[in-house]
């Protein structure tokens, strides 16, 4: 057989979808369009119920947090559904009262946390099934982690008013930044 022919027929061979679909979805908000629809819909799970059982199970967390959830889909187009809480990233950032993180992490803050943000943090995620091995300690090394790559200082105290003046010369600070990295990115063009 010839090269292309084998080609050929390796493309018409059938997709074989896992039963494990890993995704985030936010709070209340499971619609049947993309991309939950069509990922769903491939493995024939009705998406309308998926939404509907989803939605009800999510309605007494805030509307839009997101959720990393875990679908497992039975032979029998039957599903579980596993929702965890919200990730770090999310805690971090509500925490030191910002939208994004630093777009230069490590050479720009945006924000500030606090140890006892840090431990608070992991109260929560310790309650998620691949965390609760894990001790708190380690679990609050791996959140500092993430809070200096995503920008934002773990102190030991806030003072709100110092705090809010801190968010707005930072405010300031990731504008100048990201006009720089615009500038930089249509000089490559």
């Amino acid at each position: 057989m010839s090269r292309v022919a084998r080609t050929a027929k390796d493309t018409g061979k059938k997709v074989v979808h896992s039963n494990v679909i890993k995704t985030y979805i936010k709070a209340g908000r499971a619609a049947p369009g993309p991309p939950l629809g069509p990922v769903l819909g491939q493995r024939g799970i009705p998406i309308g119920q998926f939404c509907k059982d989803f939605n009800e199970k999510t309605s007494g967390i805030r509307d839009g947090i997101p959720l990393p959830t875990v679908i497992r889909i039975n032979s029998d187009r039957s599903y579980t559904l596993e929702i965890n809480k919200p990730p770090v990233s999310y805690f971090i950032k509500s925490a030191a009262g910002v939208l994004k993180g630093a777009h230069k992490p490590g050479s720009h803050c945006v924000g500030k946390v606090t140890l006892k943000h840090v431990y608070e943090i992991a109260k929560v995620k310790q309650e998620d099934p691949n965390l609760q091995i894990q001790s708190l300690e380690r679990i609050c090394t791996g959140i500092i982690g993430s809070c200096l790559s995503m920008g934002i200082e773990v102190v030991r105290e806030l003072d709100p008013e110092d705090y809010r003046g801190f968010l707005e010369r930072s405010s300031e600070e990731a504008k100048e930044i990201r006009e720089e990295l615009i500038a930089e990115k249509a000089g490559y063009r």
